[in-house]
């Protein structure tokens, strides 16, 4: 995610976004009463009189803002949509006070004007703008013994290679082959460890080059193998990068791995409260308890409830006491867990009465 712009005095923020975490935040950041504004498309009635095109008009492209009344984002589609009246935009084509729907596309850049924008808020787009300048995966495109690397960033693709290898041709007998390609493996693994925090590796290419190498890193780099995943492509080297890019796999992993720690802090839930005495609070009225005590390590609320005003007072009491805020996604098997015990849960530096 990217600021363009920012003036919280005014109640202003221009956002671009990148990636479809970014939409996941954007779609609980944007309340209702909010004026968000983007380009749209509407399909605008012809008054030139061409019969042809009078049935269904003609599309137009511009920039409208709407005053939010629902906002409603598909994990699985990827789709981030808003509803509401229109309150800014050419008057000729659209009249102030209708209904409409902006689609917030990756990419495309957004204004929300808010009356107040709280700690939480403000803090939630602070680590989202953060996560944007991290390497977010790295896609190895393996074609016989040459290694072409793609380092995925959200502003882009940067390139990185290629490493090559000294192996013969598959005809020739040549009895170092095996240590030959052991010794481009290796070269290979030592370049992916010069890089921090790799969330993902992507091991691609057409052939059995790829499964090989994965095979090596099991052995020798488990760490490395842990993070990896093999995917089949039509062409080795950038073509090859391109394809894997194409598929929205990166965008997927990154889902993946946040659902994944969210499940764990859940997971670590359900072990304190099965302990007799846990340090964990859940549902409202324990957790707000434990919040004004001081004692939250780890604080979990469900997505759905970030906007209550009473609860976003709680998550900055927790934060300025020196705990953790842990949004977690209604949409998967820990967000339901979690709607169980309330909504609302804590990991404790002590256990509490």
């Amino acid at each position: 995610m990217r600021i363009t712009y920012q003036d919280t005095k005014k109640g202003i923020i221009d956002l671009v976004p990148e990636t479809l975490d970014d939409l996941w935040h954007i779609s609980h950041i944007i309340e209702e009463g909010d004026i968000l504004s983007s380009k749209t498309t509407r399909r605008i009635q012809d008054s030139t009189g061409d019969k042809l095109r009078s049935d269904r008009g003609i599309k137009k492209t511009f920039f409208i803002g709407i005053e939010v009344d629902s906002i409603n984002f598909h994990l699985f589609t990827g789709k981030l949509r808003a509803t509401g009246s229109i309150v800014t935009g050419p008057e000729e084509f659209v009249p102030l006070g209708s209904h409409h729907t902006l689609e917030v596309k990756l990419n495309y850049p957004i204004k929300i004007e808010k009356k107040h924008w709280s700690k939480y808020i403000l803090n939630r787009i602070k680590q989202a703008v953060e996560a944007s300048k991290k390497l977010s995966a790295i896609i190895i495109s393996i074609e016989d013994d040459v290694a072409d690397f793609g380092l995925v960033r959200q502003f882009g693709i940067e390139y990185y290679g290629p490493i090559i290898g000294n192996v013969s041709g598959k005809r020739i007998i040549d009895k170092n082959r095996l240590k030959n390609f052991d010794e481009f493996y290796k070269k290979i693994s030592e370049s992916l460890l010069k890089f921090d925090n790799i969330q993902n590796i992507i091991i691609s290419g057409p052939g059995f080059t790829k499964n090989s190498f994965h095979d090596f890193l099991e052995n020798k780099y488990p760490d490395l193998a842990e993070k990896s995943i093999i995917e089949n492509t039509g062409s080795g080297g950038r073509v090859g990068i391109n394809e894997i890019l194409k598929k929205g796999l990166v965008e997927k992993l990154n889902s993946e791995n946040r659902i994944a720690k969210e499940i764990a802090s859940i997971n670590n839930i359900l072990a304190e409260i099965s302990k007799s005495a846990g340090n964990v609070a859940y549902g409202k009225d324990e957790t707000i308890a434990a919040v004004n005590a001081g004692a939250v390590k780890e604080l979990l609320i469900l997505d759905k409830f970030v906007r209550i005003e009473e609860l976003e007072k709680v998550m900055d009491l927790a934060e300025n006491m020196g705990g953790n805020i842990l949004v977690v996604s209604s949409e998967h098997d820990g967000g339901k867990q979690l709607e169980s015990l309330g909504g609302l849960a804590a990991l404790l530096r002590y256990p509490i009465k």
